[in-house]
């Protein structure tokens, strides 16, 4: 059965040119503007772990029509790290072809573009462009941590700045990297390179958030600012975020609630403090389901509400009969609030 699995491919050169020549060969500029932003996730056919290219045409319409600001492919929802280089382009051009032919060509696509080396991180930036995105979302390296110099990051960042072809976000995510984890001094010192344009904070600090969006005079719901996009990193932050002058969230969750996660910046924008207040702690609630969860719990979840989800790659486990039960009900409260919106 392994061996079944990993001996072919179901990609042929001729539908990935096809969907290549889909895609406009004059960039479009699609700007980044503040608001919910939703990794999204890869699907998977059940039966060998082929890319679902449905699944991922169908998902990526159900969220734009949900009212996000923008998509990203390739974070750790979506399992980019289980995919080749060629699977993660097809994954970013299906994206792309998918939200044109629905009529959403103004939304921007950040793909996530991190490698071990300044080399490859710019080589996934170059293939990002080819393949409709429009800005990338860059981890630092840290297979090498004890080797760096205080600058190494710094020098990284401004590296691979100076040679993208699409601007990229920073992403401070330190259990992903090796604990490494970016100050405001150090973010806000790279935020004033040209082709730096934004930043997302998983770290959950607050604070340090509040620094960088004062420092940057960020984008925020309510106004302009310089542009530069200050956001956080999960959905049970996105109140305080707003408060902390940032421009909204990048959030997993929004996978599964997208409208409630979108609600709530709604809400805060109108006024309507209270109403997000309280729409914000059945969030946060929703949020520690798939963050405990993980992508597994994220796709059961999908699985359970929407009627499709499907299981991560191997080795990552799929669920039994109980486990799926379980995250059905972590996020019940959360998905009967989204259905009522």
């Amino acid at each position: 059965m392994i061996q079944s699995i990993y001996s072919h491919s179901q990609y042929s050169d001729s539908s990935e040119s096809t969907l290549a020549s889909s895609i406009e060969d004059v960039h479009i500029t699609r700007s980044l503007r503040p608001g919910v932003y939703v990794p999204t996730v890869t699907f998977f056919q059940k039966e060998n772990e082929d890319l679902d290219l449905d699944k991922i045409s169908q998902h990526a319409v159900r969220l734009a029509q949900a009212g996000v600001a923008g998509l990203t492919t390739q974070g750790s929802n979506g399992e980019a790290v289980h995919l080749t280089h060629r699977e993660r382009s097809l994954v970013t051009k299906t994206t792309r072809l998918a939200l044109d032919r629905a009529g959403f060509h103004s939304l921007p696509i950040i793909v996530g573009c991190g490698s071990q080396s300044t080399r490859e991180t710019i080589d996934l930036c170059r293939e990002a462009l080819q393949s409709g995105g429009d800005y990338a979302l860059i981890l630092p390296p840290s297979y090498y941590k004890p080797l760096f110099s205080a600058t190494s990051v710094i020098d990284f960042f401004e590296d691979v700045a100076d040679v993208s072809p699409i601007p990229i976000l920073i992403y401070n995510y330190p259990s992903a990297v090796a604990g490494i984890d970016l100050d405001s001094d150090i973010i806000t010192r790279l935020a004033k390179h040209p082709n730096i344009v934004g930043c997302k904070l998983t770290c959950g600090n607050t604070g340090k958030l509040a620094r960088i969006a004062a420092s940057t005079g960020a984008a925020t719901p309510t106004a302009h600012g310089s542009g530069f996009m200050c956001m956080g990193g999960s959905a049970d932050f996105t109140l305080q975020t707003l408060v902390a002058g940032g421009s909204g969230v990048i959030c997993g969750l929004g996978n599964v609630a997208p409208k409630a996660c979108v609600r709530v910046i709604e809400l805060y924008s109108q006024g309507k403090v209270e109403e997000a207040k309280k729409l914000q702690i059945a969030v946060a609630r929703g949020d520690w389901a798939a963050i405990s969860g993980g992508i597994v719990g994220t796709k059961s979840a999908l699985e359970a509400y929407c009627g499709y989800g499907g299981y991560a790659r191997k080795p990552l486990p799929r669920p039994t009969d109980q486990e799926a039960a379980a995250h059905a009900g972590n996020f019940r409260e959360l998905m009967e609030i989204e259905k009522s919106l």
